[in-house]
């Protein structure tokens, strides 16, 4: 299952860098940056770092989440992206130094890419005992209304990995705390409401391995 996290991590890095803008943005009277670092654990334990300085905003994405990539060609794809610094650490990390502007227009596609994740589930064929889905403002909880019947004769549960492993993404490179680094996905019967279960990620994940 980690190793789940981690090639949909990659996947996911590629998408959102690509949505990155291709020049960033420039200041002649450049301050010096005063980071308010906040760092947050992933499934493994490793610290993902956002540093949000005056002017920028450092990523750093720890060695385990880039395992069996090549981490010349990740720098050289991010930089062609339009990411204007990265940095391959000494302990395997890398970090992706971007600005402002660069890092909003990320969390505004992240958060429109999961959106449109949702209406997929809604409205698509893949996951037909799915009726309707919610979710709150940061993408920590998601509730799926399901027809009970047609949900437990399915595999329509494997739908809260997708959306758990973008809520947690989305909140990781969005600074949160890591007491808050969870998604909790809510399954209820369509027509009365009833909770059928729910699930905590990543702990519920960590707790199976």
């Amino acid at each position: 299952m980690k190793n789940l996290l981690i090639v949909s991590f990659v996947l996911l890095l590629s998408i959102f860098l690509a949505a990155c803008s291709q020049n960033a943005e420039k200041d002649g009277g450049e301050k010096e940056d005063v980071a308010a670092v906040i760092t947050d654990k992933t499934s493994d334990g490793e610290p993902l770092k956002v540093d949000k300085g005056l002017l920028n905003v450092e990523v750093t994405i720890p060695a385990s989440f880039l395992a069996g990539q090549d981490i010349d060609t990740v720098i050289a794809e991010a930089k062609n992206e339009g990411i204007k610094e990265v940095i391959k650490n000494d302990d395997g990390s890398i970090t992706y130094k971007m600005s402002k502007s660069e890092h909003k227009k990320m969390m505004k596609e992240m958060e429109e890419g999961i959106i449109k994740s949702v209406e997929e589930i809604k409205t698509g064929e893949d996951f037909t005992s799915i009726k309707d889905v919610s979710y709150n403002k940061s993408f920590s909880e998601f509730t799926l209304s399901v027809n009970q019947e047609e949900f437990e004769n399915s595999l329509d549960s494997i739908a809260s990995f997708g959306l758990a492993v973008t809520g947690m993404y989305y909140q990781l490179f969005n600074g949160v705390n890591p007491e808050n680094y969870k998604v909790t996905v809510i399954f209820k019967n369509e027509s009365n409401g009833e909770v059928i279960n729910t699930i905590v990620y990543p702990d519920d994940l960590n707790e199976k391995e």
